[in-house]
């Protein structure tokens, strides 16, 4: 099984990755952006065919390595 997980800041906590990525962007010309917020995309492959099994097991590797959650939130998805 191919899962993708996201992991994007939680609203309101500060993203200068994400503003300096805003700020080329205009300096390229690109002037119709509003605002840019980065995160990260893990493609993970999965072992067995229960995807329940394999969210909570996707579930356990965001939570302990992934995905800092005070900051952070996740989503997973299972194709």
């Amino acid at each position: 099984m191919k899962a993708r997980i996201v992991v994007t800041l939680k609203t309101g906590v500060l993203d200068p990755q994400g503003k300096a990525i805003e700020a080329a962007l205009k300096s390229f010309g690109i002037q119709d952006v509003g605002s840019v917020r980065q995160g990260k995309v893990f493609d993970v492959e999965i072992k067995g065919d229960d995807p329940a099994q394999a969210e909570n097991t996707l579930k356990t590797a965001c939570e302990k390595l992934l995905a800092n959650t005070v900051v952070e939130d996740y989503s997973i998805e299972i194709a």
